[in-house]
């Protein structure tokens, strides 16, 4: 009667167990749009490797609303006449949670970064690292598209 007591008690932590495993999973799986419009940055006009920057953009939905904010360090660590290879971090800080990501690219503009005459269209993609809220053991990429120098288009693909 012992043995079957405890056997029946440890199958039903490991039934809670993995139920509580699954919760941990992100409840929104799959891909969605934002759009950003840049509302700060402290880009300098000459990049230097070492010197950090920052970008903040407002996030908004497919339908336009408020969806959050989108801030990004970025370190350069070479740097050249065709632009600079960069090391950056990005929290998204969502109406339902916030997401994580980092990545290490080459950014395509010119060394001379805020005073170019003309503007070459460019995207990124970041490997997501974590979340919370909505967002809690969330993977995957964002895609970050740049048109404009003062906009972006953001892909979130979660697993």
């Amino acid at each position: 009667m012992f043995r079957l007591t405890s056997a029946a008690a440890v199958g039903a932590g490991l039934a809670v167990g993995v139920a509580g495993a699954a919760e941990a999973a992100p409840a929104r799986a799959g891909q969605f749009v934002l759009t950003g419009k840049r509302s700060g940055a402290n880009i300098p006009n000459v990049l230097t490797p070492g010197a950090g920057y920052f970008v903040h953009y407002d996030l908004t939905d497919a339908n336009g609303k408020a969806a959050g904010t989108e801030s990004a360090f970025t370190v350069p660590v070479t740097v050249g006449l065709d632009g600079a290879l960069v090391v950056s971090t990005l929290v998204l800080v969502l109406n339902d949670g916030q997401i994580t990501a980092n990545a290490a690219f080459q950014r395509p503009l010119p060394s001379v970064t805020e005073i170019a005459t003309t503007y070459t269209p460019w995207s990124h993609t970041f490997a997501v690292t974590g979340g919370t809220g909505t967002y809690v053991g969330a993977s995957g990429t964002i895609t970050i598209d740049h048109p404009t120098k003062d906009d972006d288009k953001l892909t979130i693909d979660l697993k």
